[in-house]
């Protein structure tokens, strides 16, 4: 049986409490109710079964979650330990306190280092060594980079150690404009944080499966091409 998928759950169970209806981009396209792609495009059937490890916790900005275009959602069906939260400003989940408390876990935020004291920084090596003795707890911030900014300076993540990713590559994913020429899409920062954490079968088959969301997804984008 399939693993839960914590971004889909919390999507859902914000649509309920939704006095609106969401409209993304791309509205009027019928879509699967899973993955949110074209439902001629169905990827479902592809989703892969994988080991692995480590663990992930996005914290998303409001209205993320809606979003077909999110690919914290595709982490998620991929990764079985996974976990998602709504971003609040002066209100704490005592679930998402819970988990971050949990000594089960070494939490780590993945963002841009320079935004962090230096005594927080982590490399590559101590992900690696973490991960002998406790399960790393991979914790994304999903939303715009304004957003993602803003998130970060939430009190309950002051203290944690921080993973920067320095891509050497622009980012392949098109259905968002970066900030920044160089600025990755959360599942192509996943496949480089689960390469660092050794859990290289799980990055491997989050990459194909990104993939095929990517290419499923522009189906009626004709005015994109895939960068491959």
């Amino acid at each position: 049986m399939s693993h839960l998928n914590s971004v889909l759950q919390l999507r859902k169970q914000e649509l309920t409490k939704s006095t609106r209806v969401f409209k993304a981009r791309g509205n009027k396209v019928q879509r699967c109710e899973h993955c949110l792609v074209p439902a001629s495009e169905c990827i479902c059937a592809q989703r892969p079964s994988v080991n692995c490890r480590s663990a992930v916790l996005f914290i998303m900005y409001s209205g993320e979650y809606f979003k077909p275009s999110n690919t914290g959602r595709i982490i998620a069906d991929v990764i079985p330990n996974n976990h998602a939260f709504v971003w609040q400003r002066t209100e704490f989940d005592p679930k998402l306190i819970a988990l971050l408390n949990d000594k089960r876990y070494q939490p780590i935020v993945v963002f841009p280092q320079q935004y962090a004291e230096p005594t927080r920084w982590i490399s590559a090596a101590d992900v690696s060594e973490q991960h002998a003795s406790k399960i790393p707890l991979f914790v994304f911030l999903d939303g715009t980079w304004r957003e993602a900014k803003k998130m970060f300076k939430s009190e309950y993540l002051a203290n944690l150690p921080v993973l920067g990713i320095q891509p050497t590559a622009a980012s392949t994913y098109q259905l968002r404009e970066a900030a920044h020429l160089h600025q990755l899409c959360t599942a192509e920062v996943a496949i480089d944080v689960l390469n660092l954490a050794q859990d290289v079968a799980a990055a491997t088959a989050l990459a194909t499966y990104f993939r095929l969301f990517r290419h499923a997804y522009m189906v009626h984008k004709p005015h994109l091409r895939p960068i491959e």
